[in-house]
């Protein structure tokens, strides 16, 4: 399909149908199922750490410490990536390649466990790096299939889709969970082990409905050498393009600062939930957890919709800044939760406004690029940018927790990424009249 339509309905719908995809290993695998089995597998054995790189270390820390390493194995990988993929034009083939290693690894995470723990966290940041890898080339694709006035809704359209497929596989595993017996399985721990294999094979089999119709926009140049560097120099190329607009360089500071605190309030929500919540039974925590989970994916939905339809009658500058001083309020609200019913309300603000944020920072980058066919340079630094913050937030969360003992102060300690980035938009908001509702 190398000869398309740029804004043809059935290519834009193909693109959005990969977040249904991948969706479900960012809310099965990192938000939910398993962070359940991650702090059931200590609870079991009655410890609270481990040895991680010779040195004893919470539980909590470890998994928020590899992590980082991931985000920072993709932060430097992308780019040389991303060079190919623009010299050769072979995103598709890229994009296929991270949803391989990804779902994969998803499905190796069956065999996750603290005899096992190295081989474990492995497969752990290898599904890491497999989602995320892949979200380079699909959000790179979106400049080329579509226009300007199509990008804020079919991104948000996008983030609706996978939080709805993601939440029908999560019922399905709530299901295996709650009722482990009747699908035979011995116990939870089993039956969440299944999840991962499902997860995988969800993953793998859906996305090729999305490649049928992906336009494959390869050329016929040959790879040499120099190409494995081009990445580099590109983003390079793109740090001096910065020099010369002022309000893309500023949105991207300002992305990237509250970016830190956002992606890291969502990998550890879970694990927070798991811990730090005096659930009243092991059965509750387990369902406790879920339903908060789903309540944020449903919330979601609504959330990235009433967003996007915010930012087209007051501007998505305006609109970032109020949902950053959201996420604000919701970080000392999560600072004293204690009881379940607590955690499901800070759960539901949560949901409101994490497929906003995501929808709208995204397609918000879209709009500030300047006229060029390198998207893909563009959107590898502006990829770049968001997993070199979420290294440093998940880093600063782990040390702040390791240090202090307490989760909740690493929570609390985000408020300041939040503060940074809302005053960074501010700023913005005052030199580019695009992005301000006139």
């Amino acid at each position: 399909m190398k000869n398309f339509i740029k804004g043809d309905k059935k290519v834009l719908n193909s693109w959005a149908f990969y977040d249904w995809a991948n969706s479900v290993y960012a809310l099965v695998i990192s938000s939910s199922i398993f962070p359940l089995f991650y702090g059931a597998l200590f609870r079991i054995e009655g410890i609270d750490s481990y040895s991680f790189f010779g040195v004893d270390t919470p539980s909590e820390s470890i998994i928020s410490y590899v992590t980082a390493i991931g985000f920072l194995i993709i932060a430097f990988i992308s780019p040389i990536l991303s060079g190919v993929a623009d010299y050769l034009g072979n995103k598709k083939f890229f994009l296929k390649l991270f949803c391989l290693i990804g779902s994969l690894s998803c499905m190796m995470l069956f065999f996750f466990s603290l005899e096992s723990f190295t081989f474990g966290l492995l497969f752990y940041g290898l599904a890491l790096i497999g989602f995320w890898g892949s979200l380079v080339f699909y959000n790179s694709y979106l400049p080329d299939i579509a226009y300007e006035e199509q990008q804020d809704k079919i991104s948000a359209k996008g983030y609706s889709l996978g939080y709805i497929g993601s939440v029908i596989l999560l019922l399905i595993n709530l299901a295996m969970l709650l009722k482990y017996e009747s699908f035979g399985f011995e116990n939870e721990l089993q039956a969440m082990r299944w999840s991962f294999l499902l997860v995988g094979i969800w993953w793998l089999g859906f996305s090729q409905i999305s490649y049928r119709n992906l336009p494959d926009l390869r050329n016929d140049k040959k790879i040499s050498k120099a190409v494995f560097f081009s990445g580099g120099k590109e983003l390079s190329k793109v740090w001096e393009l910065l020099k010369n607009l002022p309000v893309l360089k500023g949105y991207l500071l300002a992305f990237f600062v509250y970016s830190m605190a956002v992606q890291t309030v969502m990998i550890i929500a879970a694990y927070f939930g798991e811990k730090e919540v005096a659930w009243e039974t092991d059965s509750q925590r387990t369902s406790g957890l879920i339903i908060s989970i789903l309540l944020i994916q449903i919330i979601a939905v609504i959330g990235a919709i009433l967003t996007s339809k915010l930012s087209s009658k007051i501007g998505n500058i305006k609109t970032l800044i109020f949902i950053n001083l959201f996420w604000i309020a919701i970080c000392v609200i999560a600072y004293f939760v204690v009881t379940p019913v607590q955690f499901y309300v800070t759960a539901g603000l949560v949901g409101f406004v994490m497929g906003g944020i995501q929808s709208l920072s995204r397609s918000t980058y879209s709009k500030l690029l300047p006229k060029t066919s390198d998207t893909t340079s563009f959107f590898s630094f502006y990829d770049v940018t968001e997993k070199i913050g979420i290294v440093i937030g998940m880093f600063m969360y782990g040390f702040v927790t390791q240090i202090t003992g307490r989760v909740q102060n690493a929570i609390l300690f985000l408020v300041v990424f939040f503060i940074i980035g809302v005053i960074l938009l501010i700023r913005l908001n005052k030199l580019d009249s695009r992005l301000v509702k006139k």
